[in-house]
């Protein structure tokens, strides 16, 4: 029997199952605590202590119908992506500087290490008293962000090949085109990780912001009006919304940061 006859023959055992695709696996996963909701709402049986995710879905298409709805969602949108792009520009900048010159790494270590490690309530309670409450979600954003940004590029500056720093002493490769050319490269993957971990921390310490300085109209002013009246199926609605943005900010930002990756690659 030739050696093709033999392959073509059944072995008797049984193909290995598919795997699922991650979209897939994710997609169960949502729906296996969807459905562990709906059970609990159902148990307690208390719409102010607990609502059901179809009553909180229908609410938010309730609410996603006005126009309020929408202007509160722009401006605090608005108001967080400013304090988060003011924070990976000064970031960025920091962490350059602090790889060029010691002292500013040694100056800026104390900083960023008291900001990583005070709580965001504590935060929010001191800025409320020096700027008006319109502008806390910006600088608490801010100050959420910077730190994990310039971390993140100062470690990429500092692991940076020192082969290729070399390489550019011996050609006399310096200023501006050392960055575009040495640095830029190296340190992308590593502003990438940290630009994705500071926008979720810059969106959610944004609206906790929000619900301390109240300012009018904002996604914080309707989460706690929601509180204090005890609209259960509002305070889930607008938990829901903010779940959702964060979700579609974060991921149109990890394509837009792969593109203009990509795009700096191929012109290099």
């Amino acid at each position: 029997m030739s050696d093709r006859a033999t392959r073509n023959q059944p072995t008797g055992k049984k193909p290995a199952p598919r795997p699922l695709p991650v979209w897939g696996e994710r997609a169960l996963a949502v729906a296996f605590w969807l459905v562990v909701w709906q059970l609990a709402a159902q148990a307690i049986s208390s719409r102010i202590i607990l609502v059901g995710p179809a009553e909180v879905a229908a609410r938010l298409v309730e609410l996603a119908q006005a126009g309020e709805f929408w202007g509160a969602v722009g401006l605090s949108l608005a108001r967080i992506a400013v304090g988060f792009m003011l924070a990976v520009v000064v970031g960025v900048a920091l962490a350059a500087a602090a790889g060029r010159w010691r002292a500013v790494h040694t100056l800026a270590a104390p900083l960023v290490g008291a900001v990583k490690a005070a709580p965001v309530a504590s935060f929010v309670i001191l800025v409320l008293i020096w700027v008006p409450s319109r502008r806390l979600s910006i600088i608490i954003s801010f100050l959420m962000a910077m730190p994990i940004v310039y971390t993140n590029v100062l470690e990429g500056i500092d692991q940076t090949d020192p082969a290729l720093l070399e390489m550019a002493d011996v050609f006399g490769v310096r200023g501006w085109r050392r960055v575009t050319t040495i640095y830029a490269s190296e340190v992308a993957p590593y502003l990438r990780a940290g630009v994705s971990l500071a926008v979720g921390l810059s969106w959610k310490s944004g609206i906790a912001a929000e619900v301390i300085g109240l300012p009018d109209p904002s996604i914080g002013i309707n989460l706690y009006n929601a509180k204090v009246y005890l609209d259960t199926p509002d305070l889930f609605a607008w938990t829901l919304a903010i779940v959702l943005l964060s979700v579609v900010i974060e991921a149109a930002l990890r394509r837009a940061l792969a593109w203009a990756q990509a795009r700096w690659e191929a012109r290099a």
